[in-house]
This record gives structure tokens, sequence and C-alpha cells, in this order.
């Protein structure tokens, strides 16, 4: 077999190089995956909140946001946020399909953390709860300062995991024409016919970034786990 890495250096027909649209899509890959990791979080962690609230109505809407966004295919979603939320909101039809895709993923991706904030709460003595609110902190303190603290040290592990999706799931952009390392490799393989170095790169960039946010990840769980934590009391 003959590899001609080479490729990356020859010239586009927009006059820049392979290789530095190989970077440029990376660079895209990693905003759309940082940037539905932010959507993700927040409205992940405040709909596994919900779900363990004393409220039946918000325990009601938490459990539905996760229901219906975790049992649609994402890629389905992408279409959905594209095609029909613009076209049955106006006010959404000058937003680039940057911000529709991050959308899009970033709410697939919250319904999974809200699963895993959710257990991580519940996973917590109850005591603690209850010597919050004996302790006169009221209900949205206590979770702010005694129970949301130990429960992220609890779910780094699956949150770890769910950052590494994120990043490989970001490959659906490519179905609303965004530059991403996915749409690289289609079109450079189609110009080139070099499928098996574009392919190869592309991948190690996917195993690249998500092996660093894997690293990163262990650094931190290992210098915010609390020694002697005992879970699963009342």
């Amino acid at each position: 077999m003959h590899w001609e890495w080479q490729v990356f250096l020859q010239e586009t027909g927009g006059g820049q190089t392979y290789l530095r649209w190989l970077i440029s899509a990376w660079g895209w890959t990693l905003s759309v995956a940082a940037c539905s990791w932010v959507v993700a979080l927040l409205v992940g962690t405040l709909m596994g909140i919900a779900r363990t609230l004393p409220s039946r109505l918000l325990v009601f809407l938490g459990t539905a946001w996760t229901e219906l966004f975790r049992n649609i295919p994402l890629l389905v979603q992408v279409f959905l946020w594209y095609h029909v939320i613009p076209s049955m909101c106006t006010s959404l039809r000058a937003l680039p399909s940057f911000v529709l895709v991050v959308f899009a993923l970033g709410f697939f991706t919250s319904s999974r953390i809200s699963e895993q904030v959710k257990a991580g709460i519940q996973a917590l003595p109850k005591a603690q709860r209850h010597a919050g609110l004996a302790l006169g902190l009221t209900l949205p303190q206590t979770y702010r300062y005694v129970l949301l603290p130990m429960a992220f040290r609890i779910v780094i592990p699956p949150l770890t995991s769910e950052a590494m999706n994120i990043i490989k799931n970001s490959s659906v952009a490519f179905a609303v024409s965004i530059a991403e390392l996915t749409m690289f490799a289609m079109q450079a393989q189609e110009e080139t016919a070099r499928g098996i170095e574009i392919y190869l790169a592309v991948t190690g960039l996917y195993f690249i970034s998500a092996f660093a946010v894997n690293r990163a990840a262990l650094m931190l769980e290992s210098r915010v786990q609390v020694p002697g934590l005992l879970l699963g009391g009342k």
C-alpha cells in the first residue's frame, strides 16, 4: 500500500492547502462541541435538580424534558432545528446553522446529564439535605452549597463520557453544511481520491480531542474527590 501524506500540502480549489482546511475543520468541531457542552451542562443540571425537588410540577417538567430529548435520534433533532422549527418560529430564521446545531446537540446531551445529576444528588445521604435545612439554609442554598458540590464530584466519570461523546456527536453538524471534520473528510476524499489518508487524519484528531478531555477529567477528579465519602445513606 502506497501512502501519500503529501496530499495535505496540495492546494484546494479555494487557494488553501488541505492541511490548513483540516485544521480549520478541527476548530469548527471543537467550537460546536464546546458551545454544545455549555448548553448541555447548564440545562441538564437544571433539569436534574428539578427532578429531585418536592414539587410535582417541576419533577414532571424535568422528566418530560429528559424523556423527550433522549428518545429522539440526534440527527432527527438537528433536522428539526434546521428545517422545521425556524418555519414555525420566524424569529429563529435568522439564526446561523451553527447556533441551531448547538441547540440540537446541547439539548440532546442535556437529557443525559439530567439523569446523571439526578443520580448524583440521590446518591447522597438524605441527612445532608436535612442538615442544611436545619442550619437555616433555604432549599436553593442547600442545593448550591451542600448537595451540588458533592453530587458533581460523584458524577465526574459519567460527565467525562458525555464530554467525550459530544465531541464525537458533533459530526452531525455536517448535515447542515458546517465545515467540521466529517464534512472535510467527505469533501476532501472526493476531491483527492485519497480516502485512507484523509480519514485516518480525521480519526486521529477525533481521538486526540476525546483523549485530551478524558485526561483532563481524570486530573480534575483526582483533585476534587472526597476521601471516604459513603453513598447511599439515609
